[in-house]
């Protein structure tokens, strides 16, 4: 048993994919939600399991997944797609690399092609251990749920338009999982104070923010969750801790890790950061390591605030959840081994909902600005120059479905929910997947423009994505 006395680290992480079922395939579309499945959804659901195999790991980490992916994992189809692709594509790349390297003479790749073809197996095989119930197995473990698809809420024109977004994405929770302690993920951590009565309406208690501009990088004050101008409690990110793995500088960067960019003929990843083969044992060692030396970093952190302030901290680490597994390869033996060195060094580890409980919040400080945990720490990622006409089309759109209100049908509400998502001006500002993500949003423009005002829109136009959306938050006085 480990002492709370000294403080606590709560690791965050935040599941999210944009909604690509039945979008598109190769280069761009289902094959990132299957990449995310496999390698860093049935990952981590391994880890989540062995250390806490009665499900509800609140005590060692807060798992939020937001509603949109959840509509996909839900999906009709999706278990059958999922597996035909490690199969016929991956499977079948693999193959060919391996063919080529042999014939090629580059044998030193051979091992490290290897293991990346018996990680896709590997996938395969959990999936079918758990009878392909990725959603219900990870939903054990979920606590915190977030905004419908993903919206970015101060860029939204209207209160009821908020409120569609809050309330379709509680709902979705509630319905797939029956219980929510009220943590709600703010997607981006994009937050202004104008939000607070909508997401305490919501049934929000908690949301992660990130203060770094307003306390100062490293403050005690990161350590303390904060008061609203509403019942919503707002839990500051330690980026002086989220840095040392969410970084250019971060754990990631070491020589032995992976490689994630570059790439075979068929787009397998078979050299380390330092461009010699990838060795797994070496990089194993090395997130054991780092794993070590996270957990001694966050006691200092935490010893040394205490002292400033004279309480124990809340150390907060938040990230994707799609960056551990696949983006960093080894990300997920890192975070086992962080679980295993926090028993080991004495940190003691929780979820943010049991955190609370501890924790009196501070006032808020007045006047807060707009702040994001996003580049620049504000909101230009997603209405700067480049994709200000998505956000105008978006807040238009809005105006139109709010306005017309009772006129409106459910299909329209949906396709709203689908043009408000905020994946595709991020993947346009960054320039990372070409045309697609411009096609995408301008197809949610003209299929919220086709349900307005019609008798027939073709649902299926939509997908899965909230399919049981509905006009009430947009009733209300």
């Amino acid at each position: 048993m480990v002492a709370r006395d000294r403080g606590e680290l709560a690791l965050v992480l935040h599941t999210h994919m944009p909604y690509v079922e039945g979008f598109g395939t190769w280069p761009f579309g289902e094959e990132w939600l299957w990449e995310a499945i496999a390698t860093s959804y049935l990952p981590l659901l391994e880890v989540l399991d062995r250390h806490a195999p009665d499900g509800a790991a609140d005590s060692l980490l807060t798992l939020s997944l937001t509603p949109v992916l959840c509509d996909q994992l839900d999906a009709d189809g999706i278990g059958e797609r999922f597996t035909n692709f490690l199969t016929e594509i991956r499977g079948e790349t693999h193959r060919r690399d391996l063919a080529g390297c042999r014939e090629s003479g580059a044998t030193d790749l051979l091992a490290p092609l290897e293991h990346s073809a018996a990680a896709y197996e590997w996938a395969q095989a959990a999936f079918g251990r758990i009878g392909g119930d990725l959603l219900g197995r990870l939903g054990r473990h979920a606590q915190w749920t977030s905004s419908a698809t993903h919206a970015i809420l101060p860029l939204l024109a209207t209160d009821r338009g908020v409120a569609l977004q809050c309330q379709t994405g509680v709902a979705s929770h509630m319905r797939r999982f029956g219980q929510w302690a009220g943590g709600f993920w703010l997607p981006e951590c994009a937050y202004l104070p104008w939000l607070d009565p909508t997401l305490a309406e919501a049934g929000v208690k908690a949301t992660c923010v990130d203060f770094t501009d307003i306390f100062g990088l490293g403050s005690a004050e990161q350590l303390r969750p904060l008061q609203s101008s509403s019942a919503t409690v707002l839990i500051p990110i330690d980026r002086s801790t989220h840095e040392l793995v969410w970084s250019d500088g971060g754990y990631p960067r070491a020589a032995p890790y992976r490689d994630h960019h570059r790439l075979t003929v068929h787009d397998h990843r078979a050299w380390a950061n330092d461009g010699t083969p990838y060795d797994p044992e070496a990089a194993a060692r090395r997130a054991r390591s780092d794993a070590a030396d996270f957990v001694a970093r966050v006691i200092f952190r935490l010893d040394t605030s205490r002292e400033t302030s004279g309480g124990p901290g809340l150390c907060v680490c938040a990230m994707d959840t799609e960056f551990l597994g696949h983006w960093w390869h080894e990300g997920l033996l890192w975070l086992d081994a962080v679980i295993c060195e926090a028993a080991a060094q004495g940190l003691a580890l929780t979820g943010l909902d049991d955190a609370l409980s501890r924790y009196e919040p501070a006032p808020a400080p007045h006047d807060l600005p707009c702040t994001s945990w996003g580049t620049q720490r504000d909101l230009s990622t997603w209405d700067g120059p480049r994709v200000a006409d998505l956000v105008w089309q978006m807040r238009r759109g809005e105006l139109e479905v709010v306005g017309a209100r009772a006129e409106v049908s459910s299909g329209a509400v949906r396709a709203l929910l689908a043009l408000q998502a905020s994946d595709w001006a991020f993947l346009e500002t960054h320039e990372t997947a070409g045309p697609y993500p411009r096609q995408r949003a301008d197809t949610n423009a003209i299929n919220l423009r086709d349900s307005l005002g019609a008798l027939n829109f073709d649902l299926s136009r939509l997908r899965n994505l909230a399919p049981r959306a509905t006009l009430a938050p947009l009733l209300e006085p």
